[in-house]
């Protein structure tokens, strides 16, 4: 579960990328690459557990706890970061903790378990949603799939290499109450984006809708599993100061720290850099805005900034 981009040489900072699937390991790529070259870079990979893709197949057998993946990449961040015995290898330099989506999520839940002489300096939490009450649900209220729909819309447009428009069509529209949009309107909502996709070319002419169904089916899995994970974990106050840095085209725009404002209990920055939830993993310009806002790193560029502080 452990990728190395880049190995850190002895007393130099590393940064250590929580990432919960979704989008491949290698889209981290270029944020590695915009860091300085003596900035060692590594991802904990979340998508190889099994047990957490166990929880998204078949949720009815999974008891996978937040606490339990916790401990899990806890075990691999101390083998890696340990001093001169560890695999990284070389004296324990300075640590800075990245987590994406659900992967900020857990890593700010491995910040508080650890010992204060094991801790990161900093977490940055990239587009990641908090898990307090406001943005947790029971599985029978969850997100409206209107909101889900154009959530996949960006994903799609990521793994697909180009933008993916998405209306909202008229059988879902805002004016429907959530409580009453249900399947035969996500099926509405799909065929449309299906034609959307084609038009564009993210999807080949002829493509059935059964396999952008398949797709969605696969994404929402995803989503309930993390929202289920979350809905029974009890987050505690940070620690350390928390970044956060939400994407032009965030997940949720209304909320500019998403959430985090209840958890820190220092310093919590608020900034914003180019694309949408997945892109910001892959776009350049991204990677080098937050590249700039790593402790040690290069100078920001291409960064919208607000500080909030508590």
């Amino acid at each position: 579960m452990l990728v190395r981009h880049r190995a850190t040489p002895p007393g130099g900072r590393t940064v250590y990328a929580v990432h919960p699937g979704a989008l491949p390991v290698v889209a981290w790529a270029n944020l590695a690459g915009a860091l300085p070259q003596d900035t060692g870079f590594v991802v904990l990979d979340v998508g190889a557990v099994p047990a957490y893709l166990e929880a998204a197949l078949d949720p009815g057998a999974s008891d996978l706890t937040v606490d339990r993946l916790i401990d899990i990449l806890i075990a691999a961040y101390r083998a890696d970061h340990g001093g001169a015995d560890a695999v990284g290898g070389g004296p324990a330099g300075p640590v800075t903790f990245v987590g994406w989506s659900f992967g900020g999520v857990l890593a700010h839940g491995m910040t508080e378990r650890l010992k204060p002489e094991e801790r990161p300096d900093g977490v940055v939490l990239l587009d990641s949603v908090a898990p307090t009450g406001a943005y947790t649900y029971a599985e029978d209220d969850g997100v409206d799939p209107r909101i889900v729909l154009r959530w996949f819309a960006m994903f799609l447009g990521a793994k697909r290499g180009t933008d993916v428009p998405f209306r909202t069509p008229s059988a879902t529209s805002s004016e429907v109450p959530s409580s009453t949009v249900g399947a035969d309107h996500v099926l509405v909502g799909l065929e449309q984006l299906l034609r959307d996709a084609v038009a564009c070319g993210a999807l080949p002419e002829g493509t059935p809708v059964q396999s952008i169904r398949k797709l969605f089916d696969a994404y929402t899995a995803g989503l309930l599993r993390n929202n289920r994970l979350t809905f029974t974990y009890r987050p505690v106050p940070a620690t350390v100061p928390l970044t956060q840095i939400k994407a032009h085209h965030s997940l949720i725009p209304s909320d500019p720290t998403l959430g985090w404002a209840e958890l820190a209990d220092r310093t919590l920055e608020a900034h914003s850099v180019p694309g949408d939830h997945y892109t910001m993993l892959i776009r350049p310009d991204a990677s080098r805005a937050i590249a700039g806002l790593i402790p040690a790193s290069r100078p920001p560029q291409l960064v919208k900034t607000r500080r909030d502080t508590q």
